[in-house]
């Protein structure tokens, strides 16, 4: 079994990233700030203004450590790995698996199942805690669209309508995250989802943490030689890791989601670190 380690996500601005021996050395002007083995690593996401030498990229490609280059807000612009490894008969397998639609639907049906139920799980959750008694008629009421969705679901429905439910519950869900945050909640505010750019400063925190989520699936199957852009749940489209997005579905609600709200329900993240852009991009 492939032991996954750890990721370095370099956010400073102004970072340097060189290679001394078997070591890469982030340094900010010249004074050196982290130092770590490359063999220790599997992935490194570099955000905004992060430099990183040639000597630095061929140590990871050597240690197939993939090295992701995102926005300072999240955008990822370009990803740099080594030499493909693993069995090219397991990707030539799953090109094959996305043209069948019996394999195809096999592969979605436990994905949109498992983000279901772990959102389910979330509103589950909060309902038990006193913190919420106030707001019990909303969350139970989006818990019990979240079930009806869920006891829909069969094994035997297509990708498309697979994709609708998924859809369908994913509404219900986000309409009652603001009811999920109880700090600084006229800043926190979500009237839908949105992306490309957020436009509030709860979708722009969730946006960030899928960035990363996303990061560390594309470098795991990079990992085990998938390939990340040939997904079944998420179409598939130039730069898009689509398989990424298709197995960190399930996490989202109880990694990225419940991060959120406790950094925001603990003031670990307060309003003042959100930019409102003048076309109200929110970052």
């Amino acid at each position: 079994m492939k032991r996954l380690l750890n990721t370095l996500y370099v956010t400073t601005q102004g970072s340097y990233i060189n290679r001394e021996g078997t070591t890469l050395v982030v340094s900010l002007d010249g004074e050196v700030r982290l130092q770590v083995p490359a063999h220790t690593l599997q992935s490194i996401a570099c955000f905004g203004r992060v430099m990183m030498s040639p000597p630095a990229l061929h140590l990871c490609a050597e240690h197939r450590v993939g090295v992701s280059f995102f926005s300072e807000h999240g955008r990822l612009l370009a990803r740099a790995v080594g030499p493909t490894t693993g069995n090219v008969l397991l990707r030539r397998a799953q090109y094959r698996a996305y043209d069948e639609p019996a394999t195809a639907q096999a592969i979605v049906y436990p994905i949109v199942l498992a983000k279901l139920l772990n959102c389910r799980r979330v509103l589950q959750r909060a309902l038990v805690m006193d913190a919420y008694a106030s707001r019990h008629a909303q969350l139970a009421a989006a818990e019990a669209k979240l079930r009806q969705i869920i006891e829909q679901i069969h094994p035997n429905h297509a990708v498309e309508e697979l994709r609708g439910f998924e859809g369908e519950a994913a509404t219900h869900y986000f309409e009652s995250m603001n009811a999920l945050v109880l700090e600084n909640p006229s800043t926190f505010f979500m009237r839908q989802r949105n992306r490309r750019p957020p436009r509030d400063p709860l979708n722009a925190l969730l946006s960030f943490l899928y960035a990363l989520l996303a990061h560390d699936y594309a470098s795991a199957l990079d990992g085990v030689g998938l390939d990340p852009a040939v997904g079944f749940l998420h179409r598939i489209r130039p730069g898009r890791p689509s398989l990424a997005l298709d197995l960190m579905e399930e996490l989202r609600p109880v990694l990225a989601d419940r991060l959120a709200l406790t950094l925001i329900n603990r003031r670990q993240v307060l309003p003042e670190g959100f930019v409102t852009t003048e076309n109200g991009a929110v970052y």
